[in-house]
């Protein structure tokens, strides 16, 4: 299903248009999104070790999430 702006807020939280419209542009999902955020935001020590990387679009996204949090001015 196609991803909306109201995905995105409620994931994310507060963030600028610029970043929304970015992430929108992908065509992921909110499951994606979900999972790309959570790679980002995990505390798990295991993914890493075990080598396993997120793929497709949720890569896509994270690459995304990881530029604006390097520019946090933007969000």
């Amino acid at each position: 299903m196609t991803m909306t702006r109201e995905d995105v807020l409620h994931v994310l939280g507060p963030v600028d248009d610029h970043l929304v419209v970015e992430i929108l542009a992908t065509g992921a999902t909110r499951e994606e999104l979900e999972e790309a955020f959570a790679w980002l935001h995990a505390d798990d020590v295991l993914g890493p070790q075990l080598r396993r990387q997120p793929t497709g679009k949720v890569a896509e996204l994270c690459e995304i999430l990881e530029s604006e949090e390097e520019e946090p001015d933007r969000i």
